[in-house]
């Protein structure tokens, strides 16, 4: 594990420092406003007054590496996880395997659902993806993954049922 982080921080690294090295060489028209609470990538090349083709390459190839291979391997993943869910003869054996599953499926759906609306959207509901993609699947997750102890499924059980008593 610290093997797999480790890794990921250095690759990382050198994505994010490429790409600083190449916004460096940039020219931007003064008093150019981004309508967002962090600069994304995509939108300081939009703002850009000098040549692009270098850093939209790089882009590209960056989401190519990072973006595609990662959901290549989920998906491949989740359709080996389907097949063994489909050769299992219980019932609740399948409903336990799906459920364990179900939560990592639904914070990754989550985070690269909102990740393509940022750059397929406009700017309104750009700001909107892009704070569910940086806020919301981050506090969402150890949420999410916490479902699974019967603890928290129980306290969450009676929290819904105090609700439902008081009308909400």
């Amino acid at each position: 594990c610290g093997l797999l982080v480790l890794m990921s921080w250095v690759i990382i690294f050198w994505f994010s420092l490429l790409h600083t090295l190449l916004m460096m060489r940039l020219t931007f028209c003064k008093e150019t406003e981004i309508s967002n609470f962090f600069c994304d990538l995509a939108q300081i090349l939009k703002v850009a007054c000098s040549d692009t083709l270098l850093n939209n390459i790089f882009v590209f190839v960056a989401t190519g590496l990072l973006g595609v291979f990662p959901i290549t391997g989920i998906l491949y993943s989740y359709s080996q996880i389907v097949s063994s869910l489909m050769r299992m003869s219980s019932a609740r054996s399948k409903y336990k395997a799906f459920s364990t599953c179900g939560s990592h499926l639904s914070v990754v759906s989550l985070f690269y659902g909102s990740c393509l609306g940022v750059y397929f959207s406009s700017s309104q509901r750009n700001l909107i993806a892009t704070l569910m993609y940086t806020l919301v699947t981050p506090m969402l997750n150890p949420f999410i993954y916490s479902l699974r102890n019967k603890d928290m499924k129980g306290t969450l059980g009676r929290l819904l049922s105090r609700a439902a008593s008081f009308g909400y």
